[in-house]
């Protein structure tokens, strides 16, 4: 939860935009054509556009958020993006007292508040290793916080490494006229994981606190080769080729955890 400071008697409404940002991979490894093909089938169908927007969804109501308008597509070969417009509050159009309608105007006004998601899977035509990477963005305008989704969203995809980041950006005014730069206390994104995914998980921040900029990342501790081959188990492989296997994987975590290509 996110912990408020003391409760701001503001002059309008709440400007601070509150902006969460993931890169989520699950690395697999798919030893022939026919099972990257399929591995790619298997992504797609699991994370269409139809399961993406119930994930967001979800979002939306973990985190107090009204769901404004939904735009979803799936592509051609492969991937998808859905994209949520939310607000913090219903919007109810005056004219017609107790009637739910939202004009033009206050859509392009509220489209500050968003959650979206794409996803890109794909595989290496030559080694096996077969990627899946979901980015999804979560932010909102006012006094609800993306934070309170943390956790949901980390749980909703084979997260094999979570790359996050957290801005507060803007400022709003107290009645006095004093600008407030932020309206809640945190030290790291990790604050708001869970124990059993801080449990789970290696993680780094590099944050800059003066600007509000937090940034998180983090990958399973424990390798277990079963849980990234694709239609294979481990003891069908020779010893050498699971050596080859592991060390191929173990190489893709490394490179896509730090952002860069290890030297041979």
């Amino acid at each position: 939860m996110v912990k408020p400071l003391p409760r701001l008697r503001l002059q309008g409404f709440n400007n601070l935009t509150k902006a969460l940002s993931f890169n989520i991979y699950d690395i697999c490894y798919a030893q022939s054509e026919e099972e990257r093909q399929r591995y790619i089938a298997y992504i797609d169908e699991k994370y269409n556009a139809d399961r993406l927007t119930e994930i967001l969804t979800d979002v939306s109501e973990i985190i107090g958020a009204n769901i404004l308008n939904v735009a979803r597509q799936d592509y051609d070969p492969q991937g998808a993006s859905v994209t949520i417009l939310i607000s913090e509050e219903p919007v109810i159009d005056k004219k017609q007292a107790g009637k739910e309608i939202i004009s033009d105007a206050v859509v392009a006004h509220l489209d500050k508040s968003h959650i979206t998601v794409h996803t890109y899977p794909e595989t290496h035509p030559d080694n096996g290793i077969a990627t899946f990477r979901a980015d999804i963005d979560v932010a909102t305008c006012g006094v609800i916080s993306p934070l309170k989704a943390l956790n949901y969203l980390i749980e909703s995809f084979e997260s094999d490494i979570v790359i996050m980041d957290y801005r507060v950006r803007g400022f709003t005014r107290d009645i006095k006229g004093k600008k407030h730069f932020i309206d809640h206390k945190i030290n790291s994104i990790q604050d708001y994981l869970s124990k059993p995914t801080r449990e789970r998980y290696e993680m780094i921040d590099v944050n800059v606190y003066q600007e509000n900029i937090f940034h998180t990342k983090m990958h399973l501790k424990d390798f277990d080769l079963d849980t990234y081959l694709f239609e294979e188990k481990s003891k069908n492989l020779s010893f050498k080729e699971r050596m080859k296997v592991e060390q191929r994987l173990k190489r893709e975590i490394e490179e896509l955890y730090h952002g860069r290509n290890l030297v041979d």
